[in-house]
This record gives structure tokens, C-alpha cells and sequence, in this order.
């Protein structure tokens, strides 16, 4: 291997940035049925967890700030998935919280992640050895 440091093929961050970019283009046919986006769907996957929690808590589960997440929150809102509001006990804290509809969007969407482990070219073992280096570099 050649050792220069600013080689795009000796960097750790180039495959990681593009086997995401793949991976997140693999659900797009499988979340267009759905309206939503990569983003939009991972956060419904917190929602669907918790039911509700503020959006500082929010964003620390998907690493997103309040910059992106607050148009993306506009939307789901939009669509009848969740709901906005002042917290009671902190009015600079927002909470967000799921409604009925964002509910029933969770069955349609249960298939998704068996569909998706079969559009990567990794086996369960591998899957489970990825998911522990990359919460590894995540800090978790």
C-alpha cells in the first residue's frame, strides 16, 4: 500500500462515506411507497421507540443538529405524523411526539429492514461485526 497520506484510496472516511451513500440509495424504492426520506424514516424509527422526547434528545440519537432536523420535523408535522410542541416545564425545549398516523406508518414499514439486509452484500455475521466497529467510531 502506498503510504501517502492524501491518497484518496489510503483514507478510512472514503469508503465509509460511500458505502453509506449506496446504502441510503438501496432504501429509496423501498421508502418511496412511504413519502418518506432516509432521514425523515430514521427519525420515525426513534418515534416509534420512544413515542416522544425533545428534540435536543432527538438529535443526539440520529447525530443530526436543530438546523436540519427542525425543517425535517416541519414536514413529518405537515404530513400527520407528529406533533410540535412548547415543553410545559422548559418553553425553550420542544417535544415531538408521534400521532396515530405516524403510528400506523410503523406496519407499513416492517418489512423494510429484512428487505434491506438482503440488498447488502454481507452476511449476518458480517452485518453484526460492521454494526460494532462503526458504534466503535460513533462513540457508543
Amino acid at each position: 500500500m502506498d503510504i501517502n497520506p492524501l491518497k484518496l484510496e489510503n483514507q478510512l472516511c472514503f469508503p465509509l462515506y460511500a458505502a453509506a451513500k449506496e446504502v441510503v440509495k438501496k432504501y429509496k424504492p423501498l421508502l418511496d411507497g412511504t413519502g418518506l426520506t432516509y432521514t425523515q424514516y430514521v427519525t420515525m424509527m426513534v418515534l416509534w421507540e420512544e413515542k416522544a422526547l425533545n428534540v435536543t434528545a432527538l438529535g443526539k440519537r440520529l447525530f443530526l443538529d436543530s438546523g436540519t432536523l427542525t425543517p425535517l420535523l416541519k414536514k413529518l408535522e405537515a404530513a400527520g405524523l407528529v406533533t410540535r410542541r412548547r415543553d410545559g416545564a422548559d418553553e425553550r425545549s420542544v417535544i415531538i411526539g408521534i400521532t396515530d398516523k405516524g403510528l400506523k406508518l410503523k406496519e407499513e414499514t416492517v418489512d423494510i429492514p429484512a428487505k434491506m439486509a438482503g440488498c447488502l452484500n454481507i452476511d449476518a455475521e458480517e452485518a453484526k461485526a460492521l454494526y460494532g466497529l462503526l458504534h466503535k467510531i460513533l462513540g457508543r
